[in-house]
């Protein structure tokens, strides 16, 4: 079992930045991946970014440019840094973590993102 614990999330203005960071505990596999979705009001989740144990990283094209993930593996934790933030980018966002392609084992709670205009 693994276990997410999400921070970080909170109202912020249009063009500034906020950090999330994704703690995992429980029997942590050296080679997983983890990322974060988001969720906006009446829209389906959206995959924001991942990064691979090897350092390796994706991100959704909303996010390129803006965001930049990060994990510290001695942590097992993972950050997302949003610059430039948006109105759009309001929703909920939720780490994951998974051992396994094509596959989210463990979600987080969630953590609100809210960006005002």
């Amino acid at each position: 079992q693994v276990q997410l614990e999400e921070s970080g999330g909170g109202l912020v203005q249009a063009g500034g930045s906020l950090r999330l960071s994704c703690a995992a505990s429980g029997t942590i596999f050296r080679f997983n991946t983890m990322g974060w979705y988001r969720q906006a009001p009446g829209k389906q989740r959206e995959l924001v970014a991942t990064i691979f144990s090897s350092g390796s990283t994706n991100y959704a094209n909303s996010a390129k440019g803006r965001f930049t993930i990060s994990r510290d593996n001695a942590k097992s934790t993972v950050y997302l840094e949003m610059n430039i933030l948006k109105p759009e980018d309001t929703a909920v966002y939720y780490c994951y973590y998974t051992t396994r392609v094509g596959v989210t084992e463990y979600w987080g709670q969630g953590t609100q993102v809210t960006v005002s205009s």
